[in-house]
């Protein structure tokens, strides 16, 4: 992890187009601003996390509402009869 010390209103620059700077310092908090691409995604860490959280219990569900829907379509179809040969019933 890098570490750097910075004052209000001072920054630090992520790759080419993001910048953070320092806004406020207070007591027991600093408040940020960040600059960045529309494309490119700022969240709070728990916010994100719970993102990610929402991402996966999303992916099984749909995994597992898959599995259940193929069982169910499975258990719906019969093997197809092979047609009657009219010279065979004779």
């Amino acid at each position: 992890m890098l570490v750097l010390s910075r004052r209000p209103n001072e920054s630090i620059v992520i790759g080419h187009d993001i910048v953070v700077t320092v806004l406020e310092v207070k007591k027991d908090h600093v408040r940020i601003g960040i600059e960045a691409p529309a494309n490119v995604e700022v969240n709070r860490e728990e916010v994100y996390r719970a993102i990610q959280l929402a991402n996966k219990q999303a992916a099984i569900s749909s995994t597992e509402a898959a599995k259940v829907l193929g069982s169910f379509i499975g258990s719906l179809s019969t093997p197809a009869q092979e047609p009657l040969d009219p010279k065979s019933t004779g």
